[in-house]
């Protein structure tokens, strides 16, 4: 009995990490954004997100500057309506700069915390395996 754990140990211990799960293959959808199929294809699609939703924010504060100004213009010295467009106007300076604090802020931070200041907005997968000996090419 002994002798079959050993010889069960031995076994195991020969063989290399990729031969006990086989060949991890990424899904399909994760290909798309990396074609080797590295890991950081994820990291990819939620970058792009990530920028979609920027934008997105970017063009909605766009279309409020000009909404607010159609507003303030067909106010007609009316204190209330001028008031609502003047509201609008900030609330829109107001999303921008918190944009761009946010881009700021992940920069110092990256800076502080890693010594780089795009760490925090290009991420990387690191660890202590060699991803192409696990089988992920």
């Amino acid at each position: 009995m002994i002798h079959g754990i050993n010889l069960i140990h031995k076994t195991y211990a020969a063989l290399e990490p990729t031969s006990i799960f086989g060949k991890i293959e990424p899904p399909e959808a994760i290909k798309r954004f990396s074609p080797t199929g590295d890991p950081s294809g994820l990291i990819i699609l939620f970058n792009n997100i990530l920028r979609l939703l920027i934008v997105g924010a970017g063009i909605f504060a766009l279309l409020n500057f000009i909404l607010a100004g159609y507003a303030f213009m067909s106010a007609g010295g009316d204190p209330k309506l001028v008031e609502k467009a003047w509201a609008k106007i900030w609330q829109s300076m107001v999303g921008l700069f918190i944009i761009v604090a946010s881009f700021v802020l992940a920069a110092l931070l990256g800076q502080i915390l890693f010594g780089n200041a795009r760490a925090i907005l290009e991420p990387s997968i690191t660890g202590p395996f060699n991803w192409g000996e696990m089988g992920v090419q």
